[in-house]
C-alpha cells in the first residue's frame, strides 16, 4: 500500500467493482518451503467472503486451510510524463489501482466448491457477452476427473488496503490531462479510473 493517504479510499463499492471487473488475483502465504504466490479467479462471497480454487498440486494448497494470507487485485495501471503538468521539471510517476485483502482461510466443501464453480463460470461468461459456454457442456465423467483435482478455499476479508494512485495531487486540470493522455495511449481503463475517483 502507498503511504500517502491521499490515495486510500474508504468506499467498499470501488473494491467490489474492481474485483468483478478484473475478476483474478494474486495470494500470497507463507509455507514451510518459503513464501509462495498463486495467482487465481476470485469471485466475492456474501458477508465480506472472497472465493477461490486451487489445484490440488498447488504449492499453497497443502497450508492453506486455517492460515492467514494476503489476496492483491491489481487494477489498471500505467506511466505518467511530466510533459502534461504545468510546470515540466517535475519527474515522471506511476499511476495505478489496487487493492490488498487479508484474512483467514477455511475450506469449502465438495458442494460449496460446485456452486463457487457454476457461479464463476455463470459470471465470467456473462462478462464474456455472446453465446455463453455452460457447464453442462463438458461430459459428466470428465468434470468429475477435473474436480477431484481442484480444492475450493474462501477468504473472510479482516483487512482491506486499498491505494487508488490517481495523480489526485495534481490540479484537476493537469488530471484531466493525464486521463485524456491514457485514454489516447490506448489505457481507457486507466482513465475511467481516474474519472471516476473524484477529489
Amino acid at each position: 500500500m502507498h503511504p500517502n493517504p491521499a490515495y486510500r479510499s474508504d468506499d467498499r463499492a470501488l473494491l467490489n467493482d474492481l474485483i468483478e471487473a478484473r475478476g483474478f488475483g494474486m495470494i500470497f502465504m507463507a509455507t514451510p518451503a518459503g513464501p509462495r504466490v498463486s495467482h487465481v479467479p476470485l469471485l466475492l462471497a456474501e458477508n465480506a467472503k472472497l472465493r477461490f480454487h486451487l489445484a490440488n498440486s498447488n504449492a499453497l494448497t497443502a497450508h492453506i486451510d486455517g492460515a492467514t494470507a494476503l489476496v492483491v487485485v491489481n487494477g489498471p495501471d500505467g506511466y505518467v510524463s511530466p510533459r502534461h503538468y504545468s510546470d515540466r521539471t517535475q519527474v515522471p510517476t506511476w499511476d495505478y489501482v489496487t487493492w490488498e485483502l487479508e484474512g483467514t482461510v477455511s475450506r469449502l466443501g465438495d458442494e460449496e466448491l460446485e456452486t463457487l464453480l457454476h457461479q464463476s463460470i455463470a459470471h465470467f461468461e456473462l462478462q464474456q457477452g455472446g453465446d455463453p459456454w455452460r457447464a453442462e457442456e463438458t461430459p459428466q465423467d470428465n468434470w468429475a476427473k477435473l474436480f477431484k483435482a481442484i480444492t475450493g478455499f474462501e477468504l473472510e476479508i479482516k483487512t482491506v488496503r486499498p491505494t487508488l494512485k490517481l495523480s489526485q495531487r495534481k490540479s484537476v486540470q493537469e488530471r484531466a490531462n493525464i486521463a485524456a493522455a491514457h485514454e489516447a495511449g490506448g489505457n481507457a481503463a486507466l482513465a475511467h479510473w481516474m474519472r471516476k475517483v473524484r477529489l
